[in-house]
């Protein structure tokens, strides 16, 4: 049954008719549209090229789309379709083809096989290289460990300091670091490791007039090489791709030497810029003070993946593809013989090594873990044992072995295991869910074998322990950065005149701040998704306190670059106000009412939005002196065809009009009081009238449809895929789950890992 809602209005007064496919009103509506619509939209609404190309599909109501068939329709003669026959209509289309249930029940999704997207495959290399020395073990702690020497190079009689230093930004001067070391001439030895949150190119930077150091990955890979100072240059930069929830091996060395000239005062800070950040010293909670084995990044570059299903799928089959894999198989190879053989052998310096079976172990762990299970007789000859019996050299059997693996289907397409157990392949689906890699953490591969995740509960298990990894914890960042829709955002910059002090530092603040506050409600115990929309504390600077006001004070006691601030309600509602999503979605003097009002309904809401008919240029404040942001606004979107949608937009973004174009609140715009009422109607027709961003965001931790948004972004951008080809009812499923868990966002993680790990599971036979 169909409950159409008729607008106030029309002929007949409002009222809920119930109408079957097999009701007189459905089965006129169907008539109608045969006869009047077919030529400019399709039998199935799939549109016309020349009349209506685009599809007719979306997320409005029955009572809305027979409003807005009345009020348009046909465009030759908007008054003959009007009252019953635009609710019926609209009853039609909607059941037929508009909907989402509709198009769900004419095409329904399926679980596609796709190859591995640029992360995935990187993510996969990085855990290959994992193979012989492990990870990273998981710790807290955060700085890197400092060790000073009185003398221009290590001597354990001559260590005078040992410590744990937050960040790597000193300036010893002439005096040198500390009690007992001349500072004309000591030494400092840096240590630890490197925490990177998302994937990218990173640019070192070392300001330095003083000799060093400086490694990363591994303890025998150089990144910049000052060991002999000379000249007057004291700025150093290299740039390199790491992977995202990895920890590098870092070492920096610092060597102040005597010197026979005038000896400038010492000094060295280690900064970056990382992807889509400015330069700036590496934080304290991006540095980790223990040991971390060697890891690996791929340099290689990549192909940009397929984003229109809104989030990335490997997709495109081309020549770019197939030489951008191959080369990257070849850089793995060229570490695994320079690096990890040497090491694997050391391992296994007293096994047997008759018929070359080091190699052959060395090899067959990296092929069967590449190709996520036991390798079968066939598989072991063709990728194994051929390899080594057709070279001589160790090297090139390793090379031949890595490059058929690298490049075979097996590696490249992760859903193609249906030839392994239940158990296998769920402990694939759920790596490849969790980590955008394969099983690579012995304690999962050892479950998989050992036949220990055949059903839910014992997925569940393995998923929850899962769920705090590092590589799930950079996964969740990217996910949170794609529903609040920030990860397109570069440089953001303001009129100077206007704005003065908003410099790309400050920015580069905010991203700290922004990230650190989704890091802290995400992995804190409730771990409660209403506090992304609802806290009234953030993080803070003292760049930003100076800039932003007493709201962005910290607390007392706090310390560190990042401090959490103290609580203002009024002003602030956790990412929803968060000034880079306010400046990021203002212009360069003045608010955008339509981008956030935009951000709002696809990403937080989840509602489809067509595209605009034509591009056009905001009104410049010039010509309007008189008029808000607001008033001129309202005023370029008041035409009737401009209506259909932003009637929608701008009801939403209005909301947001407290917050200027650099993100700070004010109560007045051009001396006028700012209006800040907005209003938005629900799927199931409810009005929602608000008046500012408290009330707004009250709202939105009530509304099932920011659930639903919100739940559906992060499943399919955990799992790449639909998630309707996972049941038709499997969204409403999870998002009730999500609020009976208290909107536990770990939890919610976790279910989406074992819908997608089940879905190996095989259907009960009837009678067990």
């Amino acid at each position: 049954m169909l409950s159409v809602v008729l607008p106030i209005g029309l002929v007949l007064a409002e009222d809920s008719v119930d109408v079957s496919v097999d009701d007189p009103l459905f089965r006129r509506g169907a008539v109608i549209y045969a006869k009047s619509c077919v030529a400019c939209h399709g039998d199935k609404g799939q549109g016309v090229a020349d009349f209506y190309p685009d599809p007719l599909i979306g997320d409005a109501t029955i009572g809305e789309l027979t409003k807005l068939i009345a009020d348009t329709m046909p465009e030759e003669d908007p008054a003959s379709c009007v009252a019953e026959d635009a609710a019926a209509v609209a009853a039609y289309l909607h059941y037929a083809f508009y909907s989402e249930a509709a198009q769900v029940r004419n095409r329904p999704p399926r679980i596609g096989l796709a190859r591995l997207t640029a992360e995935q495959l990187r993510q996969s290399l990085a855990d290959l290289f994992t193979r012989v020395d492990g990870r990273a073990d998981v710790t807290e702690e955060r700085g890197v460990s400092g060790k000073y020497f009185d003398g221009a190079g290590w001597n354990d009689k001559k260590k005078k300091i040992e410590r744990v230093d937050p960040v790597i930004d000193f300036d010893f001067g002439h005096d040198g670091p500390g009690e007992g070391i001349d500072g004309k001439e000591f030494y400092v030895y840096w240590s630890g490791g490197l925490r990177t949150d998302v994937s990218g190119r990173y640019e070192f930077v070392v300001h330095s007039p003083t000799a060093f150091e400086l490694y990363l990955g591994d303890n025998d890979r150089i990144l910049i090489n000052n060991r002999v100072q000379s000249g007057d240059q004291t700025e150093f930069r290299k740039s390199i791709q790491l992977t995202a929830g990895r920890i590098y091996p870092l070492r920096l060395e610092l060597i102040q030497r005597k010197r026979k000239t005038e000896q400038p005062p010492a000094s060295i800070r280690l900064a970056w810029v990382p992807p889509s950040g400015t330069e700036h010293t590496i934080p304290h909670q991006n540095l980790v003070p223990t040991w971390a084995p060697a890891a690996f990044a791929l340099q290689t570059q990549l192909p940009p993946d397929d984003r229109s299903y809104g989030y990335e799928r490997g997709t495109a089959i081309d020549r770019q593809w197939d030489e951008s894999t191959t080369a990257a198989a070849l850089e793995f190879a060229d570490i695994a013989i320079d690096e990890l053989w040497p090491r694997y052998r050391k391992k296994h310096r007293k096994d047997d090594d008759k018929d070359r079976e080091k190699l052959r172990g060395f090899v067959t762990d990296l092929v069967q873990t590449a190709f996520r299970g036991p390798l079968d007789e066939a598989a072991k000859k063709l990728y194994v044992d051929a390899p080594i019996a057709t070279c001589e050299s160790d090297d090139d059997a390793i090379k031949r072995a890595l490059l058929l693996t690298l490049k075979s289907p097996r590696f490249l397409y992760p859903l193609l295991d249906n030839d392994k157990s239940v158990s296998i392949r769920a402990a694939n689906r759920l790596a490849l869910t969790f980590y955008n890699s394969f099983p690579s953490d012995q304690w999962l591969i050892d479950r998989a074998t050992r036949d220990q995740l055949k059903n839910e509960d014992e997925i569940r298990e393995a998923a929850w322990r899962m769920v705090n990894d590092p590589r799930t914890r950079a996964k969740t960042r990217t996910m949170l950065h794609e529903w609040l829709n920030i990860s397109h955002i570069g440089d953001i910059t303001k009129d100077a005149e206007q704005f003065p002090g908003f410099k790309p530092q400050l920015v580069n603040d905010l991203r700290l701040s922004l990230d650190a506050f989704l890091d802290e409600v995400v992995w804190s115990e409730p771990s409660d998704f209403r506090q992304l929309l609802q806290a009234d504390w953030t993080y803070t600077t003292d760049a930003l306190a100076e800039y932003y006001g007493d709201s962005w004070k910290p607390l007392e006691g706090e310390s560190g670059l990042l401090r959490r601030s103290v609580s203002d309600p009024s002003k602030r509602h956790g990412a929803l106000t968060h000034p880079l999503l306010m400046s990021g979605m203002s212009y360069t003097a003045t608010t955008s009412p339509i981008h956030r009002g935009i951000f709002l309904i696809r990403h937080v809401l989840g509602r489809y939005l067509r595209p605009p008919n034509a591009a056009f240029s905001p009104l410049s404040p010039d010509l309007h002196p008189d008029l808000t942001t607001r008033e001129r606004v309202a005023l370029q979107t008041s035409p009737e065809s401009c209506q259909v949608c932003h009637s929608k937009i701008n009801a939403l973004g209005f909301a947001l009009e407290n917050f200027d174009a650099v993100g700070r609140y004010r109560d007045l715009e051009r001396d006028k009081p700012i209006d800040a009422t907005g209003s938005y109607m629900t799927r199931t027709s409810e009005q929602i009238q608000f008046n500012g961003a408290k009330e707004l965001s009250d709202f939105l931790v009530s509304s099932d449809d920011c659930h639903r948004a919100f739940v559906g972004t992060a499943f399919e951008q955990f799992v790449k895929q639909p998630i309707a080809a996972y049941g038709a009812n499997r969204l409403d499923q999870l998002t009730l789950q999500f609020k009976e868990s208290q909107f536990n966002i770990r939890r919610l993680l976790v279910e989406i890992a074992v819908i997608a790990a089940s879905e190996t599971i095989p259907e009960p036979t009837p009678g067990t």
